[in-house]
């Protein structure tokens, strides 16, 4: 009886953080379509330059805020149980600079294929192999927190000096710009790049669904196997989702670091770790996130705006300095 009663506590909390999540979400969304250069106030009528800034420019912005941080958030969670590690993040690991660097390669070699379908379907075989590599290389040598993270980190900085020879030997326009995208922005964003998120949206679902699942993975391999988890077929489904959405978050907004560490962090300090609702509870947060983030991304500077992966960075690099202090222990 009192376990039973612990549990509807319990689901009466996570419904709680819910709907506080979406009336933030709503709240800031309702924001980021009001501010911009032209101040739009929903209590006003709009002229029909408002509505096309509104329809055509903010709302497919905010659409790609909310698709970025939620596959980001989402990916960072599952990661974190496939690698062992909460440390684990596309970012942080790597994952996102090689779906970076196979877009280069398709801009350099087959430019008449760089589309936004095009880009994703590149992004999306570069985090896959990098999200492959790492995976074999933490099942085979058993790294470390702190080996784990050097490894990442080392991807990312061979993925990052491979796009900077691709931009100093380049007199490409479009290659500069997609350098300055790389850094993460989605001030581009259109309707017609919205065509990526119809891919994207049901890989989201899929995966904030197998909450269940991942609950017996991190119990252990074994343990997985008893409960009759088909451990490597749905490793390797997870390998590829969370590829799909890295690559896809990567094709609409660029690099956007750090999204995928600190949103589930905060949700399973905030609420545990059950990943059956952690998922789709990350993956509201990450979108709430995201669409902050850009919100200072546009209002800061008055002349220009700040890449958001510049924003996204100075808000989780000190949260992952201190997370690494936290499990120093190199577990």
């Amino acid at each position: 009886m009192y376990l039973s009663q612990l549990l509807d506590r319990q689901h009466i909390r996570w419904k709680r953080y819910v709907l506080a999540i979406c009336s933030i979400l709503i709240c800031v969304s309702a924001l980021h379509l009001m501010v911009g250069d032209i101040f739009i106030s929903p209590f006003a009528q709009l002229s029909e330059i408002q509505k096309k800034l509104v329809i055509e420019l903010r709302l497919p912005r905010l659409f790609a805020a909310m698709v970025i941080g939620s596959a980001l958030a989402v990916s960072g969670g599952v990661l974190q149980v496939l690698l062992g590690n909460v440390l684990a993040e596309p970012g942080v690991l790597g994952v996102s600079g090689g779906a970076s660097v196979v877009m280069v390669m398709l801009l350099f070699l087959w430019p008449t294929w760089a589309t936004p379908v095009g880009f994703m379907v590149a992004a999306i075989i570069g985090a896959l192999l990098f999200t492959l590599i790492l995976v074999c290389v933490a099942t085979m040598m058993k790294l470390t927190t702190t080996r784990l993270l050097l490894v990442g980190f080392t991807l990312g900085i061979l993925t990052g000096a491979i796009v900077t020879w691709a931009f100093y030997f380049s007199d490409d326009l479009s290659l500069r710009q997609l350098m300055y995208w790389l850094m993460g922005g989605i001030g581009g964003s259109s309707w017609y790049h919205h065509v990526l998120t119809l891919f994207l949206l049901p890989v989201l679902a899929w995966l904030c669904l197998k909450g269940r699942v991942l609950d017996k993975l991190m119990m252990g391999e074994q343990h997985a196997k008893q409960l009759g988890v088909d451990v490597n077929s749905i490793r390797w489904k997870l390998i590829v989702a969370v590829s799909i959405l890295v690559g896809g978050a990567v094709a609409l907004g660029g690099v956007i670091g750090f999204v995928g560490l600190i949103v589930p962090h905060i949700v399973r300090l905030t609420l545990g770790a059950g990943n059956r609702y952690l998922l789709p509870v990350s993956a509201l947060m990450g979108a709430t996130l995201v669409v902050c983030a850009d919100i200072i991304a546009r209002i800061t500077l008055d002349s220009a705006e700040l890449p958001l992966g510049v924003v996204t960075t100075s808000i989780g690099a000190p949260i992952f300095i201190w997370m690494l202090i936290k499990h120093h222990d190199s577990r």
